[in-house]
């Protein structure tokens, strides 16, 4: 929302969504007085609606609420931030209808990878990535969009607080430990996402369909820093990086003004006072995810949808405090390994596929 005030009156609020958080979606709606207001969690609409109180604004809920705020406000550019697979309707939906998408959701990406940017070229859509290290690489590849001229990207993470952590200690490790990341302040699932470097993982399956890159072409590097937050390795052997600071404000802002900048109310970059960075590859042995995800991602089809199924269940469950950390990565490892991966990208394959995993997942110990 920072963001928007900052380029009002440019841009407008005309639609918000939430899943449960009624109470501070509610205060939005009475600032901001969009045209939809929608809630995911469709027991929760009486309460919300109390909330709010009288309101020109039309209120929704369930997944049908989700698609109307998404396509029918008159928005322009919808920021697709749900977190998981329930982004995945309404921002197919967005696309569709040939919307500008500004994508924070990589789960949506990476369970319908090849549909979503089907679609996008059918309907004319343009994506664009509001993760940070994405942003980098869009950044990076302007000017020199042809793949063929690509020698690699380079996604870069921070390696999550257990980049120094013995593998011997994983399982003792506590959810508020989880949570504590270094460099960002993120939500709970994508901070244990970045501990486990499942993010990362998640983020190579994004890179693929996003730039059209073959996944021998897309490498992960630790940074502990975060201040170069991707890389691209031309044929001729430039590399170009996107440099900041750790601040969300500023791929929000670039994906909504693009093609064009503007100001940003953020801390500067200090690179006399930053000194060195460092880099290093990621021990992929203590971190299994990136390795699994890179399998699921070239096994295709309906196989990144399971990858992301059962580690959302994994996840909350590690959450919830009923799974230990290191056995986050071993159940995704076992569904991934029971699964039959079907060659079709198509939505019923897809949701079929993602229902089955989260059933698998919630079975093992």
């Amino acid at each position: 929302m920072k963001v928007v005030e900052k380029l009002s009156p440019a841009f407008q609020v005309v639609a918000l969504t939430a899943n449960t958080r009624i109470g501070p979606l509610a205060r939005q709606v009475r600032r901001y007085r969009p045209r939809i207001a929608a809630i995911f969690n469709e027991t929760l609409y009486p309460e919300f609606e109390r909330l709010v109180g009288r309101t020109r604004t039309k209120l929704l809920a369930g997944r049908e609420g989700l698609e109307a705020a998404a396509t029918e406000s008159g928005a322009g550019v919808v920021v697709s931030a749900i977190v998981g697979a329930a982004g995945l309707h309404p921002t197919l939906a967005a696309i569709r209808k040939g919307l500008t998408i500004a994508l924070a959701n990589k789960e949506t990406l990476v369970m319908a990878g090849e549909l979503m940017t089907r679609e996008a070229v059918r309907s004319g859509s343009l994506i664009l990535p509001v993760d940070s290290e994405h942003c980098a690489v869009f950044q990076c590849l302007s000017g020199n969009p042809d793949p063929a001229l690509v020698h690699r990207i380079i996604l870069t993470a921070s390696g999550g607080p257990f980049r120094d952590l013995p593998r011997a200690r994983f399982p003792g490790i506590t959810v508020k430990q989880a949570l504590k990341h270094p460099t960002w302040n993120m939500g709970a699932k994508i901070t244990i996402d970045s501990a486990t470097m499942m993010n990362k993982g998640l983020e190579v399956i994004e890179a693929h369909f996003l730039f059209r890159e073959p996944y021998s072409k897309i490498d992960v590097l630790v940074h502990p820093e975060s201040v170069i937050h991707s890389m691209v390795e031309y044929v001729d052997g430039s590399v170009l990086a996107q440099l900041g600071t750790t601040d969300m404000q500023i791929p929000i802002q670039y994906a909504l003004t693009y093609p064009s900048r503007s100001e940003a109310p953020v801390r500067r970059l200090d690179l006399a006072k930053l000194g060195r960075l460092h880099f290093h590859e990621p021990d992929r042995a203590k971190f299994p995810c990136v390795g699994l995800a890179y399998a699921a991602g070239r096994k295709g089809g309906t196989a990144p949808a399971v990858l992301n199924a059962a580690n959302e269940v994994a996840v909350r469950r590690f959450l919830e405090g009923g799974l230990r950390f290191d056995r986050i990565s071993r159940i995704i490892e076992e569904v991934l390994s029971r699964h039959r991966a079907l060659t079709s990208g198509g939505l019923d394959a897809i949701l079929s596929a993602d229902r089955w995993a989260r059933a698998e997942a919630e079975g093992f110990d």
